[in-house]
């Protein structure tokens, strides 16, 4: 690893024990050294987040929906005045995979902000199906038996409008 940084404190400025505080003192070296190893790996992904980048078209009951994810962000655009953005993480483990949605903004009255929205994703054959539980913490425990249930195909159309 070419980034290598040293860490040092004063233990001078500890008062009381000098046993205790140069303990103290290797205790943070320590945590500090660590806080900087984990900024020089890089975080282990999903497998899926690369597949699920870009745009997504599909119908549902409020009628046609514009999916896109961008990174770690997600759009969900039905018209001007019924659309979602939100974070998103994968679980590591599990399939389907379960995909929880923290709502970051939101057509007015914005209402929904910070709620997390549990759901199940999957791509097979060039289709991502994704399904909720609509007002349920939990994820559905399949596609079968989610309450509702919707069908996207890869689509060149750009960024979801706002």
């Amino acid at each position: 690893m070419g980034d290598h940084r040293e860490v040092a404190i004063d233990s001078s400025v500890l008062e009381g024990d000098s046993r205790a505080g140069a303990i103290l003192a290797t205790a943070l070296a320590c945590l500090l050294s660590f806080a900087t190893f984990l900024g020089a790996v890089p975080l282990r992904t999903h497998p899926l987040i690369e597949e699920l980048q870009g745009d997504w078209k599909g119908t549902g009951p409020p009628g046609e929906i514009v999916l896109g994810f961008y990174s770690h962000t997600l759009r969900f655009y039905v018209r001007e005045d019924f659309w979602y953005e939100a974070t998103f993480t994968l679980s590591s483990e599990g399939d389907p995979a379960v995909l929880h949605a923290t709502i970051t903004d939101s057509a007015p009255p914005r209402q929904d902000l910070g709620d997390v929205v549990p759901a199940i994703v999957k791509i097979e054959d060039g289709t991502l199906s994704l399904a909720v539980d609509d007002g349920s913490d939990e994820p559905p425990e399949s596609f079968a038996a989610a309450m509702s249930r919707y069908d996207f195909r890869r689509t060149e159309s750009g960024d979801p409008k706002r």
